[in-house]
């Protein structure tokens, strides 16, 4: 993991790669209890024995459950020291490129895109880059947008 403390450290690591979190596995049992949650109960997510008859040969995970685990992930890769507080801003691009099997394990990368001054702070953009173990295209591509006030 990542540790930067401070805006001037942080201004310096524009354009870094952060690296890789440590891998984690997608099980049903999670994946039901996204659609619980989501209400997304669409089969191709909940019912195995129909997935099976899929191009995907089972079910896959829901978009947003992969970008769910973004908080979780980032944790692994980058510790952010120095700041009063932070707050989620949203999204730029959010793509899914390729499909997500439960049973399989996906990671993320993170690279520092873009800073730009705000008052009491500055807005940064992380590049995150979900790979599933073994695929050959992400699962996902996301720019993460966070707030950061000095204090």
């Amino acid at each position: 993991m990542r540790t930067i403390t401070g805006l001037d450290e942080l201004k310096k690591a524009e354009g870094d790669d952060l690296g890789y979190s440590e891998w984690h596995e997608v099980t049903q049992e999670a994946i039901d209890a996204f659609a619980d949650v989501t209400g997304d109960h669409q089969w191709i997510h909940v019912d195995p024995e129909r997935a099976k008859d899929t191009p995907f040969g089972g079910t896959i995970a829901h978009g947003y459950y992969t970008l769910s685990l973004a908080p979780t992930l980032s944790e692994q890769v980058l510790s952010l020291e120095g700041f009063a507080f932070g707050i989620n801003y949203g999204l730029d691009k959010v793509r899914f490129p390729a499909p997500l099997p439960v049973g399989s394990k996906v990671r993320m990368s993170a690279k520092v895109a873009d800073l730009k001054e705000i008052p009491g702070g500055v807005q940064l953009k992380l590049e995150l880059t979900f790979e599933r173990e073994g695929g050959d295209k992400p699962v996902c591509v996301a720019e993460s947008l966070a707030r950061l006030y000095a204090g």
